[in-house]
């Protein structure tokens, strides 16, 4: 059986979205979690995630922000944090919004202290507009002296291209098992990398495949550290892993912290 054949685009998130924790359990799981939870705390305000999925962060940065507020595009995705909110019964001091982080869907005067971009997500943005909208939106929810954090991921123009590669397999709840087949392709005339995903679940003897696809643009820190100049940022930080070091180009994680002026 195959279900949601060739979604791509925004959409493939939607289609992710059973699987993206059953991954990301095996890849990055934590190491960063520490990291956010603790510029919330130094933030002393309303933290905004933009793209916070299932959760992974949110719920962890909910447990130390005086108030929490997360947008995704993708219903599955948010489903699945609504549902961790209730179950650490974090609803009371959260807000999850459905929007597009382009054109953020708050009150004029709605204010935060910190803007979380992590695990790569402003990568996930294919053009220059798309990035220089997503800053000019992230500055006006910002005051003066707040602050927003980038986490990026470096190593995408040098991804191996492959095919039908098997990734990852392993149990999943429900007495699944899941199997993913990845393909990667380099799109280099557009700076992109496109992760082609198959994932195939069982059910017992039950089989079922479900494909999408993944873009994300290459972005390097002076690239974005530009682009936060025009839109009225300053960079505050430019670390190399999430336990502070000083950043370099071959650092296995950018991450830019910068300040509305």
């Amino acid at each position: 059986m195959t279900s949601d054949s060739g979604a791509a685009g925004w959409q493939g998130w939607d289609v992710y979205a059973p699987f993206y924790d059953w991954e990301n359990r095996r890849t990055i799981g934590r190491r960063d979690v520490r990291f956010w939870t603790d510029l919330a705390r130094r933030a002393d305000g309303p933290v905004l995630e933009l793209g916070c999925g299932t959760g992974r962060l949110s719920v962890p940065v909910a447990r130390v922000a005086p108030r929490f507020v997360g947008i995704d595009r993708s219903a599955p995705m948010l489903r699945r944090l609504r549902s961790r909110l209730r179950r650490a019964r974090l609803t009371a001091k959260s807000a999850i919004v459905r929007g597009d982080i382009r054109a953020l869907p708050f009150r004029r005067r709605w204010r935060c202290r910190l803007v979380m971009a992590p695990y790569g997500m402003l990568q996930s943005l294919l053009s220059d507009a798309d990035l220089a909208a997503t800053l000019e939106a992230v500055a006006g929810v910002l005051p003066r002296g707040g602050t927003l954090g980038i986490d990026l991921v470096p190593e995408l123009p040098r991804w191996q291209e492959y095919h039908r590669r098997v990734g990852l397999r392993g149990p999943a709840s429900g007495g699944r098992r899941v199997t993913l087949i990845e393909s990667v392709r380099q799109v280099r005339e557009h700076a992109l990398t496109v992760f082609d995903q198959e994932f195939v679940e069982w059910h017992g003897s039950r089989r079922t495949v479900h494909r999408f696809s993944l873009a994300f643009r290459t972005l390097t820190v002076p690239q974005v550290a530009e682009r936060l100049e025009q839109a009225g940022f300053r960079v505050d930080a430019v670390l190399g892993d999430y336990a502070g070091e000083e950043w370099s180009p071959d650092a296995q994680v950018w991450i830019i912290v910068a300040r509305r002026i």
